[in-house]
């Protein structure tokens, strides 16, 4: 019988996997697919390879979380420095979002001048350290009890940081710059939204903080695409099932049963990396399935629509964009696109000449539901190809460069990968740490991690949780 069967292998699957095989513990990773990562895989198409979803990695550096994952694997990842970490285009303007903050702001003083820009991105820059320096604190759910005593731990962040959760980001900023432009609110909401999964008037002023600074913190590109992070991070994993779906959970008096088509796997603790809002249908255990059907209210139709191309040029690309355009885009939630390219002299994801790219924006599940196959596919073209215009557009692409183009919906991720809302779980305000489910449940040998559980989602967030989990184990 195997201590621990983690079942996907998303960040938190990946990572739990990881630590308790580096801690010696007798773990099988177990993946539906042929890949490891989810909706942060890389995947073959026609031969090319393409980053499935998310391509940031931050959070590799001293002191990170990020970094204390890899380190406690005892493993290395294989990455180049990005920065700049995000170049935006808005109003035909570039602003290289580097990590120096003097260099940013000559950039940002070009389309956004105002006299309060220094002190302002100063004390994003400050926020940001404050906060990941600070250590000690964790989140336990399995009870009341636990509740209230794992909170404490929180208590010299809220003490710190009290200003600015009382707060919400739009309030902060109207009130910090006084007189904002329409289009600076614009800059501000994009970058917010794709690291919170929130708008600025859902979200309290740390949390946006945290979005906005990110870049001033270590940013890596992942050499071989985002799923050789997942590659590196599993390889002393002792048990590595992929091509295995999990289709049921039996509880039993001192283990669980995992059942996928004929094979059987037995453990005495099991760790979820599944969309906690989803996964009341593995078990047969009542009172289990009423602990994720109560979890499945808190769920959200949040996800995306993603663009997926090769392109042959020798131009030079940054490895990341986020295009803003002045109206929301038709069939999305958002005026935003977040456009990532391989590396140049990355053989690994795309020959030479040549550049593999992910694009991303925000959509709705229930918009696509709603519709019936043939509007399904006519909608689904018409926002690959007004993307597609956008991007070229914008970069100064040519459309004939493009050698190989296809997109995807939420309800194609919902038949590749099982899922269909993505990004996580949002960072509002209602969101308060009671409201997030945590890595422990009230069963004995049942967690859970993930972008929908303590802390967040992204690289960050999700290793946050892993580390959360290794501590509540005592492992």
């Amino acid at each position: 019988m195997l201590e621990y069967a983690v079942v996907g292998s998303g960040i938190g699957g990946s990572a739990m996997a990881a630590l308790l095989g580096a801690k010696g513990r007798d773990v099988a990773l177990i993946e539906k697919e042929p890949y490891l990562g989810g909706c942060s895989s890389t995947f073959t198409h026609r031969n090319r390879r393409y980053n499935t979803g998310a391509t940031t990695f931050a959070g590799f550096e001293e002191g990170r979380k990020v970094k204390q994952l890899f380190d406690a694997a005892g493993v290395t990842p294989a990455l180049h420095v990005s920065d700049p970490a995000l170049v935006v285009v808005q109003k035909g303007c570039l602003i290289k979002r580097y990590r120096d903050l003097d260099a940013f702001l000559d950039q940002l003083e070009q389309l956004h001048p105002h006299p309060k820009n220094r002190a302002f991105w100063t004390l994003i820059a400050q926020i940001n350290r404050d906060f990941y320096a600070m250590q000690g604190y964790g989140y336990s759910g399995r009870s009341l009890v636990s509740k209230i005593c794992s909170s404490s731990s929180y208590l010299p962040l809220a003490w710190r940081f009290s200003s600015y959760i009382t707060i919400s980001a739009r309030a902060f900023m109207e009130r910090f710059f006084g007189d904002m432009s329409p289009e600076y609110l614009d800059f501000m909401e994009a970058q917010i939204l794709i690291v919170a999964q929130a708008t600025s008037d859902e979200t309290h002023f740390l949390t946006a903080a945290l979005a906005l600074g990110y870049t001033f913190g270590a940013n890596h590109y992942s050499i071989g695409g985002m799923g050789s992070l997942f590659d590196t991070l599993t390889c002393k994993v002792p048990h590595l099932h992929r091509d295995t779906r999990i289709e049921k959970i039996k509880r039993r008096y001192d283990r669980f049963e995992l059942y996928a088509g004929e094979e059987r796997f037995e453990a005495a603790n099991v760790v979820l990396n599944t969309t906690v809002y989803d996964s009341a249908f593995l078990f047969e255990d009542e009172s289990i399935r009423r602990y994720y059907e109560r979890l499945s209210k808190r769920g959200n139709t949040q996800s995306a629509f993603m663009l997926y191309a090769t392109l042959r040029s020798d131009i030079a690309l940054h490895h990341h964009y986020q295009i803003i355009t002045e109206q929301t885009i038709p069939m999305t939630r958002s005026k935003a696109l977040f456009v990532s390219f391989s590396d140049r002299e990355d053989r690994l994801m795309s020959e030479q000449g040549y550049y593999s790219m992910t694009a991303s924006i925000h959509t709705d599940v229930l918009w696509w539901q709603t519709l019936d196959a043939s509007s399904y596919r006519s909608f689904k073209a018409l926002l690959q190809q007004h993307l597609s215009e956008l991007i070229c557009a914008t970069l100064g692409l040519e459309r004939e460069w493009f050698v190989d183009l296809f997109s995807a919906t939420p309800t194609t991720f919902e038949h590749y990968i099982g899922r269909s809302q993505l990004g996580g779980l949002p960072m509002t305000m209602r969101n308060h740490l009671w409201h997030i489910p945590s890595n422990d449940t009230p069963f004995k040998g049942l967690y859970h991690v993930g972008d929908t559980t303590y802390a967040a989602q992204g690289w960050p967030g999700v290793s946050e949780g892993a580390l959360n989990l290794m501590r509540l184990l005592d492992v």
